[in-house]
């Protein structure tokens, strides 16, 4: 556990010192993996995903305007996003052929805007020009206030669901099949009328169009994450308010069974996976605007209630908004370690601690001591925002990060 320090610049540089003095479990050891530090550009955007959108084998970064290519970092236009009230009207990035032409596009959506665009991948000349990637209509879902998607196949087709999460309560929660426009049948479209949904027919060529399905209409909640937590073998979605079962077949076509475990304002994602290795699941949340990591040890059912029971253990509370989490063997010892960071300004500066400096760092778990320790990968300048892009980005077999932020985005490459 952490304890909770200042991060005014004042003595920003001294709370290393600090915490070693205090016996706290921060560290920057021997075999603590280091990055250069390279930021790419400077603006508002917080989305970035990693992918090879050129076709030249080389991965490449798009993040919000701008791809940039693998090798030489450049930033090249992709596409135009309007400024928002302190945001980029963008809440995240990923990649998909959308029209089966063997190119990844950009699917992405937005805060307050009710229309998922893709964008196309235009070939190689128009890349080697600079053009902006043509945008089209995926999907108008008619739902605002949208805190962000997972983009994570959840019913084990093969084929990635855009999952919606919105920082509003009471709303449904909604998820959004990909599904190729000229099989949308009329079971499908019966389904849709049900839910007050349509299949829209996309815009560019599509292969595919988005339809959508409610999990439920009156529990959601600033917060998201995918995994089997009830070990049924079944992937199931988590939300502020509570987590969603799975059912045992169809399911799309029925509501899932509600659980209100809890009622928090955590990360996008939470991670779910077995840190104990005790044979069930257990949570990763941040607080996503204010202070507090912490891990959630799922310690049985309670069986008057069937609700979930979990233990809290604190990680780190020494800085806020921890908003996007990544879990992911950084440092090649075969276990997966945790990368978090600040979310920096978010609320324009709102939120509690919201002025103080970005930080990224990553955590090693002890599975004898059932602790993390804490290993500084930058502070003072590099912070997250809605999407951590952990992988091999330069081809030397080493996870590199790269990130987007209101303090910039940034490619961080394993040294």
């Amino acid at each position: 556990m952490l304890n909770r320090q200042s991060l005014h610049p004042i003595h920003h540089f001294v709370l290393i010192t600090t915490w070693v003095l205090l016996g706290v479990n921060a560290t920057i050891a021997a075999d603590t993996v280091e990055f250069s530090v390279r930021m790419l550009a400077l603006d508002a955007n917080e989305g970035v995903v990693a992918g090879d959108v050129d076709g030249d084998g080389t991965i490449d970064l798009v993040a919000g305007r701008n791809w940039f290519k693998g090798g030489d970092w450049a930033a090249r236009p992709l596409r135009n996003i309007d400024d928002w009230n302190g945001y980029v009207q963008s809440n995240g990035d990923y990649l998909f052929d959308v029209n089966g032409d063997g190119r990844l596009d950009v699917i992405a959506g937005s805060f307050l805007p009710t229309e998922v665009f893709w964008y196309e991948n235009p070939g190689d000349e128009s890349l080697r020009l600079g053009k902006q990637w043509p945008a089209h209509l995926l999907k108008d879902t008619k739902k605002s206030q949208n805190e962000g998607q997972l983009f994570e196949d959840i019913d084990g087709d093969g084929r990635p669901e855009w999952i919606v999460n919105s920082w509003k309560k009471d709303c449904p929660m909604m998820v959004y099949r990909l599904v190729e426009s000229s099989s949308v049948d009329a079971a499908d479209s019966s389904n849709e009328k049900a839910e007050n949904e349509t299949a829209d027919a996309s815009d560019g060529n599509a292969k595919y169009t988005l339809v959508g399905h409610a999990l439920g209409e009156t529990a959601n909640g600033h917060g998201v994450a995918v995994g089997d937590l009830n070990g049924d073998g079944k992937t199931d979605v988590l939300v502020g308010q509570g987590w969603y079962q799975q059912p045992e077949s169809n399911p799309w076509t029925q509501p899932w069974i509600f659980h209100a475990d809890w009622d928090l304002h955590s990360s996008l994602p939470m991670i779910v996976t077995d840190l104990d290795q005790d044979g069930d699941s257990d949570i990763i949340i941040g607080k996503g605007h204010d202070y507090g990591l912490s891990w959630w040890e799922q310690t049985g059912v309670d069986e008057s209630t069937g609700k979930l029971n979990f233990e809290v253990h604190e990680i780190d509370s020494s800085y806020s908004q921890p908003h996007s989490l990544a879990w992911v063997d950084l440092d090649g010892d075969g276990n997966k370690d945790l990368i978090t960071g600040k979310r920096y300004y978010a609320h324009n500066s709102r939120d509690p601690g919201g002025t103080e400096p970005p930080c990224l760092y990553y955590y090693t778990w002890d599975q004898k001591t059932k602790t993390f320790t804490r290993h500084t990968i930058d502070e003072g300048h590099v912070g997250c925002g809605l999407q951590i892009v952990a992988q091999d980005l330069n081809g030397d077999s080493k996870v590199d990060i790269a990130v987007a932020g209101k303090s910039g985005t940034y490619l961080l490459l394993a040294k």
